[in-house]
């Protein structure tokens, strides 16, 4: 269960960011010995294909010895317990066991036609406080209570989910790592988790690819667990990528060309955003508007032009142009690979990914319609870059649709989120035009992406 590891590498001066997609080397080694052994197990073949998260947790034991130890998310061939692995938190599938036992009661009164909801609300909350998880300083605390101190101001939490965390939460890899680690003496050095197999429906794994640990059942907990570790910051707050400027401004808007990693509003994240960067510059006469507000979307990873409304009932009217598709939109973006289509309309209706937020996934039977069209730009050294024009306006609509094997098949260079990291998401707004509101005149906005200069 506890592996040696012949790492001889330098090994990080602090615990890696369990939600960071670029794993340390010596994880990487840890990952492809937990490949080789699973790949060795043929009976598992057939389950593995259809897709399964690993992890690995890299540690010294009291030796100072360098070792690793690995998990699976949820059951593997029907168990939680193979040997190669290290066990679960809480053992539900014990088949007289306490949950199992209420659980087939439970499935008795559904087929009875009796109501069972808050049967089931009872189990799920008895389960949960059966997972006491330990943290770098000793403490323990259930999944219950962890998720209840978490989510203390949300009511939303509380109406929605009745107080009780998502299904399979403690179950995943990281919690499982960590857990083993701390009543083992381990002292935790870095860990990664990576996707074997198919990619789930809807959403977007790619095979053998690192992914950080889920947002919706693991945050809560790791906000617990990694007390006590010395751990790196967030990799994800990356340094912002050039500098705010503005290139129009008119009595009722402001179009400015947003550096990639910059927020375009304040946010949890301890950054720079676009609002705050204009109201703080004195020689702007914009920091002296009371209403300041971004009209469309653009993720903080993308670059490019960003319209903001400095009146009220020019936001809301702008926002409805935007609605109707009246203002025109291109962006400029590197694919990772050749794409699926080069020239043509991409269909595919999304909706949030509720436990692996911010992620979309693809939903033909929930998911808001989203159209985008393509088209290719150049194609350089095997490397294609094209236009996209969403004329739908949904969250990681382009990213999606360039990733997803029912869109190009290709990811944006740099998506953390839907294809691999790098320097940046090249992925830029460079036109917007539209007819303005009030002065009646066709406003045609440009902005050359860095990326393309070369």
């Amino acid at each position: 269960m506890i592996h040696s590891l012949p790492y001889q590498g330098t090994l990080p001066e602090k615990f890696t960011y369990p939600f960071c997609y670029q794993p340390h080397e010596s994880a990487k080694m840890a990952a492809e010995e937990v490949i080789r052994y699973v790949e060795s197990r043929q009976e598992w073949k057939d389950e593995l294909m259809k897709g399964k998260m690993f992890g690995v947790l890299v540690a010294k034991d009291l030796d100072e010895e360098l070792c690793f130890i690995a998990a699976y998310s949820g059951l593997l061939a029907g168990r939680n317990d193979h040997d190669y692995f290290v066990p679960p938190v809480f053992d539900s599938q014990e088949p007289n066991g306490h949950f199992k036992t209420n659980e087939r009661r439970i499935s008795a009164l559904s087929r009875a036609g009796r109501t069972t909801r808050q049967h089931s609300i009872n189990l799920q909350r008895w389960l949960f406080s059966q997972y006491d998880l330990q943290n770098g300083v000793g403490e323990k605390r259930n999944v219950l209570d962890i998720f209840r101190e978490y989510y203390t101001d949300s009511k939303a939490y509380e109406k929605k989910a009745n107080g009780v965390p998502p299904s399979g939460t403690g179950d995943c890899c990281a919690p499982k790592l960590l857990q083993y680690a701390f009543l083992n003496k381990l002292k935790p050095v870095c860990m990664a988790e990576f996707w074997y197999g198919e990619s789930p429906k809807g959403e977007i794994r790619h095979h053998l690819q690192y992914y950080p640990a889920c947002s919706g059942k693991c945050k809560p907990i790791l906000s617990h667990m990694l007390k006590g570790l010395d751990v790196e910051p967030n990799p994800q707050e990356k340094a912002i990528q050039g500098t705010l400027s503005i290139v129009y401004e008119d009595e009722f808007l402001v179009a400015v060309n947003k550096p990639a990693g910059m927020p375009s509003v304040p946010g949890k994240l301890d950054l720079p955003d676009v609002v705050s960067e204009l109201r703080n510059n004195d020689k702007l006469s914009i920091a002296n508007y009371p209403f300041l507000q971004p009209i469309h979307r653009l993720d903080m990873a993308t670059s490019g032009l960003l319209l903001l409304a400095k009146e009220e009932m020019f936001f809301k009217t702008m926002q409805s142009m935007f609605a109707r598709r009246d203002v025109k939109k291109e962006y400029v973006a590197r694919l990772s690979c050749k794409p699926r289509i080069l020239n043509g309309e991409i269909s595919l209706p999304l909706s949030p990914d509720f436990l692996n937020r911010p992620c979309q996934k693809v939903d033909y039977e929930k998911g808001k319609e989203a159209v985008s069209v393509v088209q290719l730009l150049e194609e350089t050294n095997g490397m294609f870059t094209v236009l996209l024009y969403p004329l739908t306006g949904r969250t990681h609509q382009l990213r999606v649709h360039c990733a997803h094997s029912d869109g190009l098949d290709a990811p944006i260079v740099g998506d953390e989120l839907y294809g691999t990291p790098a320097d940046r998401l090249y992925l830029h707004c460079q036109r917007l035009e539209f007819t303005h509101p009030i002065y009646n005149n066709v406003v045609k906005l440009y902005s050359k992406a860095e990326f393309q200069c070369e």
